[in-house]
This record gives C-alpha cells, structure tokens and sequence, in this order.
C-alpha cells in the first residue's frame, strides 16, 4: 500500500474543514470585546434610560453578530464532496463538478472553477494573514478534487 501515488499519501483524511483560523480568532476577539466595551459604557453611564442601555446593548450585540458573520466562511471536504460556506451563502458541489482549484498569486480567496463553466469564490481559504496555509489548504484541496475526479470518472459531463 505505500506504493501509491505521492498525491494520494498526502491527501488529507476525511472530512477535513479549511478555515482562515487566525482571521477567525481576530474577528470573533474583536466582536466580543466590541460588545462588552459597549455593554459596559451602557451600564456605567449614569443618565441612559433603559431604552437607551438596551440600545446599546443591542448595538454591540448586532456589531458581534456581523463579525461572526464574516468569521464563519469555511470549505469542507468529505467523501461525496465539498460544502462551501462563504459571508451570506452555502453551496454543496459533488466532486465531479469540481474542474479546477485556483490561488493566483494577488487572489484574495480560492476560486474554484465549476463543470458548469461558473467560477465560485471559497472564502474559506484566504491567504491573508497567513498565506503559507492558505497555499497549503488550497494544494490539499487541489490534490483532493483531483484524486476524486480519477476515483469517479463517471460523474464528469465531458
């Protein structure tokens, strides 16, 4: 069995979850802090009314809503495919549907390119902060659609 090919003994197990983890900590750090820095100016501000605190509280709590929003882009792969999870929309695709796992070099995410022709943003792996995992991610990726792809021929339209 160690004979296998070089690509199919550094494919992840299954299912594996590509995130931006470090831009994950920092968004959903940032919106804690956000909402307990305004909770707390409410609470310590002696002339707010009750409507008014709970406005603020409100504030915050809508400010920690939209970070964690943006914090839950992720990609994950299983054997029947890939669930992409972008800001405001999830996308499940079969492995055949798959052509092409693209990072250009300026890319600010993963694109991959659909059978249907489409191009679809995956969020999930971004090399922003850290760049060396996103690369990492996106061949592990890459190997995964392309080892799925010989596995299940039959599923690509040609």
């Amino acid at each position: 069995m160690s004979s296998e090919s070089p690509v199919m003994s550094e494919l992840p197990t299954l299912p594996v979850t590509f995130r931006p983890g470090r831009t994950r900590a920092i968004l959903l750090s940032a919106g804690v802090a956000i909402f307990v820095v305004i909770t707390a100016v409410a609470l310590l501000l002696d002339k707010l009314g009750p409507g008014e605190r709970l406005s603020f509280v409100l504030t915050g709590a809508l400010m920690f809503a939209v970070l964690a929003q943006l914090a839950r882009v992720r990609v994950v792969a299983d054997e029947a495919g890939v669930t992409v999870v972008n800001i405001a929309s999830r996308r499940r695709l079969a492995w055949a549907e798959i052509v092409q796992v693209n990072l250009r070099p300026g890319d600010p995410w993963v694109f991959l390119n659909l059978s249907d022709g489409t191009s679809l943003p995956a969020l999930g792996i971004q090399p922003g902060i850290a760049k060396e995992k996103a690369i990492a991610d996106a061949r592990a990726l890459r190997a995964l659609a392309e080892a799925r792809s010989v596995q299940d021929p039959e599923g690509r339209q040609g």
